[in-house]
């Protein structure tokens, strides 16, 4: 993988690297949280299902993606994070979603079903290894099957300096639309770009 460093705005003392392939802007793995520390900061969220604006938030993700659902469908939330709601949402209106979060909901054996749709919420800007996890998530998605991201986009390169998103240390790995692009391509996914900060991902019925 090429990539370039695009410099490390103050007060983040983090540089910034865009690989020269797919464009996503990434933290080196030197400069990443441990896994104590990163825990500590999630411990922090004081997200949950009765929060009636987390879920305000969520329905970015969740309205558009059950238009595309159908009765019966099955999904996994990836990274549901210590207090489930978007999984608690779909049950809601009669479709089934479990739950996994490396953190809080580690049971790995769900990472061996096959799912309809999965759904991961603020979840691929913590990513350290996203390729990895797009092989795993693909590798779980049925043919036809929906994959919905939530993540802050960037916007360009120029426009890092000043983005809030970056002044969280949790926060590592960066996608634009030409990320999102390259991954439909590379993954067999087609690409909706929903909203500034929602992705749906439709796997090819083929593959």
């Amino acid at each position: 993988m090429h990539r370039q460093r695009i410099g490390g705005p103050e007060p983040i003392e983090r540089p910034f690297y865009q690989c020269a392939t797919c464009e996503l802007v990434f933290v080196p793995a030197s400069y990443h949280l441990s896994r104590a520390q990163e825990r500590a900061v999630y411990d922090q969220h004081q997200n949950h299902p009765g929060d009636a604006g987390y879920r305000g938030f969520l329905s970015r993700l969740v309205t558009p993606l059950l238009s595309r659902l159908a009765p019966g469908d099955r999904g996994l939330d990836f990274g549901c994070g210590p207090g489930p709601t978007l999984s608690v949402m779909l049950r809601e209106v009669g479709i089934e979603c479990a739950d996994f979060d490396p953190f809080y909901f580690n049971d790995r054996s769900l990472l061996d079903g096959s799912y309809d749709f999965i759904t991961s919420s603020e979840v691929f800007e913590h990513l350290a290894a996203p390729a990895q996890v797009m092989h795993q998530l693909c590798g779980m998605l049925a043919p036809a099957g929906w994959l919905g991201v939530m993540s802050k986009r960037l916007v360009s390169v120029d426009a890092l300096a000043n983005w809030h998103y970056i002044r969280d240390p949790t926060h590592v790995s960066f996608f634009g639309d030409a990320t999102f692009e390259w991954i439909g391509q590379s993954f067999g996914l087609e690409i909706h770009l929903v909203s500034p900060d929602v992705v749906l991902m439709q796997r090819d019925s083929h593959r």
